[in-house]
């Protein structure tokens, strides 16, 4: 489960991030509406299907700010049912009344996802923690509301919305030099190798420094994109009509809730995604008039 440690301020009393698997990537044609020479003409942009299982809010956790201004949960609150399904048999029974009156300073959901027919065949229910934007008392009513019930991708986003897209990247295993830090390869009449560093390192200090470019593993790190603009937002009937001929390679094929994506995530296909609002917000832009979807087949591209 990929983290993320900041999360925007937001008047509205909504979800401020959902999570979502990597299917792969199409391209869309679309109207330009930018400021740019091509404004009100038909272009092509690659896009990354997103796919959203059902998200199911199991219980809600209670905060408390202390003396040296750290939060800490003070209690939870738990649907029977739904912390059933995720392995919390006998939960501690607090009722959401007395829970309302306890002095608490913050309160988040306590969700996980069902991937149950998601195209590569993860069956494991998987937890999280979504907070919410709005007042204290804001936050309370809509944690009520959710309590035990699912949270749909529209309930969060719009299409034309800026989002933050956290994954894990693809791991390449072990690099050198060259190909994980991008320096250049020796001249060929150089002493010694041809694709590795000139130096370690000067004279004094007399060792090697962390900043040197050296062999190691690359990739499979966890790694944020800002500011990726939601060009789609579709329901489960919908699928159909974005899923690519012989489904996405190593996925297969799209059944639940999706988002098309601006341009490149991290990660492969599978992987999870936790999506939450941009923390730097740029110029609310307008829903995007899509034209064409491309379904053809992704098999060798």
């Amino acid at each position: 489960m990929p983290r993320v440690r900041h999360w925007p301020a937001s008047t509205a009393a909504v979800p401020l991030g959902i999570v979502g698997f990597k299917a792969g990537m199409t391209h869309i044609m679309h109207v330009d509406t930018t400021e740019s020479p091509s404004k009100g003409t038909e272009v092509m942009a690659p896009v990354t299907v997103i796919e959203v299982p059902n998200i199911v809010v199991y219980g809600i956790r209670f905060y408390s700010t202390d003396d040296y201004s750290y939060e800490k949960p003070i209690l939870e609150v738990f649907d029977k049912q739904s912390a059933a399904n995720v392995g919390i048999k006998n939960p501690k029974h607090t009722s959401l009344d007395d829970a309302s009156k306890a002095e608490f300073s913050d309160l988040t959901l306590l969700a996980y996802v069902n991937p149950e027919g998601v195209g590569f065949g993860i069956k494991k229910r998987l937890r999280f923690e979504i907070p919410l934007g709005g007042k204290k008392e804001e936050k309370l009513e809509v944690a009520k509301k959710l309590l035990g019930k699912e949270v749909k991708l529209a309930d969060a986003f719009k299409p034309g919305e800026y989002v933050d897209v956290t994954g894990i990247t693809k791991g390449k295993g072990w690099q050198g030099p060259i190909k994980r830090f991008g320096v250049s390869r020796q001249f060929h009449k150089a002493t010694g190798k041809v694709r590795h560093v000139g130096t370690l390192g000067p004279w004094h200090p007399p060792k090697v420094l962390y900043s040197v470019p050296m062999a190691g593993h690359m990739g499979h790190n966890y790694r944020t994109e800002l500011n990726k603009r939601i060009m789609k937002i579709g329901s489960a009937n919908e699928a159909k009509n974005i899923s690519v001929a012989g489904g996405f390679p190593h996925y297969g094929e799209v059944r639940h809730d999706f988002m098309l994506v601006y341009g490149s995530v991290p990660g492969t296909p599978g992987m999870l995604l936790r999506i939450r609002k941009a923390l730097r917000p740029t110029k609310p832009v307008s829903e995007p008039k899509i034209t064409y979807v491309s379904t053809s087949s992704k098999i060798g591209a």
